[in-house]
C-alpha cells in the first residue's frame, strides 16, 4: 500500500508544478507575471494602492498556477476588520484549499462579487478582473506605512524564481 502524502509534500509538489509551468512560459517568451505596480506577500497575495487609504488585494499569478483551476472562493465580508497576516478567507481549487491572508490591517470596504459567481476569473486575470477585496487602512499615511513592509515586484520575483 502506498504511503499517504503529507500536506507539506502536496504543497511542495504544487509549488514545483507552478515553477515548471512558469519556466515554460518564460522560455516561450511570455515572461514572468509580476506587475511592478503592486506589492507582494510571502503568502502570494498582491496589494495595489488605490485612492486615499484604500488597497486592492488579490492572489498572484504564481499562486493561481500552483492552485490550478479555482472553483470556489470565500471572501471576508464588507465591514470585517482584518489584521495583517491573519486568515480572512479561502480559495478552493480542483487540487487543494488555500487560506487567504490579509496583507494589511484595516476594514474590508468592498468584495469582488464577480469572483463569487465566476471564480475561474482569478485564474484567467489574477491582477485585473480577478481581484478579491478592498481594504481601507484608515488613512493614506498608514496605508503607505503598511505597504512599505511588503515585497516589491523584484523581491517577489526573487522569492518565486521569476514565476
Amino acid at each position: 500500500m502506498p504511503a499517504k502524502s503529507s500536506p507539506a509534500a502536496a504543497l511542495g509538489r504544487l509549488v514545483q508544478s507552478a515553477r515548471v509551468t512558469a519556466m515554460r512560459s518564460i522560455l516561450m517568451g511570455e515572461g514572468p507575471m509580476i506587475p511592478e505596480d503592486a506589492q507582494y506577500t510571502e503568502e502570494h497575495e498582491w496589494v495595489r494602492a488605490g485612492e486615499g487609504s484604500i488597497v486592492t488585494v488579490g492572489i498572484t499569478h504564481y499562486a493561481q498556477e500552483a492552485l490550478g483551476d479555482i472553483v470556489f472562493v470565500s471572501l471576508p465580508r464588507v465591514g470585517d476588520a482584518v489584521e495583517a497576516g491573519q486568515s480572512c478567507g479561502e480559495v478552493e481549487s480542483t487540487k487543494s484549499v488555500s487560506e487567504l491572508y490579509a496583507p494589511v490591517t484595516g476594514e474590508v470596504v468592498q468584495v469582488n462579487a464577480g469572483v463569487d459567481d465566476v471564480p475561474e476569473t482569478i485564474n484567467s486575470d489574477p491582477y485585473g478582473e480577478g481581484w478579491l477585496f478592498r481594504i481601507d487602512c484608515g488613512d493614506e499615511a498608514e496605508r503607505n506605512r503598511q505597504l512599505e513592509g511588503l515585497m516589491s515586484a523584484r523581491e517577489y520575483e526573487g522569492l518565486t524564481g521569476g514565476a
